[in-house]
């Protein structure tokens, strides 16, 4: 219960209205692919979950920066 109504944010409202009104579009004009989607939004906003999950699954490993060698150049004379 904590999880749905702790944390609201901006975006999570937005997310929250936009899955009202296409379930609500999705009623008028009575297509179910429609209503699945406002579900889907309404559920994520609900949920606080974004499209990567819990585990943050979309984000990438950093890589660990090395220190920058020093370049020794030789001098070619002729």
């Amino acid at each position: 219960m904590n999880l749905i109504l702790k944390n609201w944010t901006f975006f999570r409202l937005l997310r929250l209205l936009m899955g009202i009104l296409v379930i609500i579009q999705a009623l008028m004009i009575n297509d179910i692919l429609f209503g699945i989607a406002g579900l889907i939004f309404t559920l994520m906003a609900l949920f606080n979950q974004g499209c990567c999950g819990v585990n943050s699954s979309c984000t990438t490993p950093t890589k660990k920066i090395e220190k920058e060698k020093e370049i020794e150049y030789e001098e070619v004379v002729k």
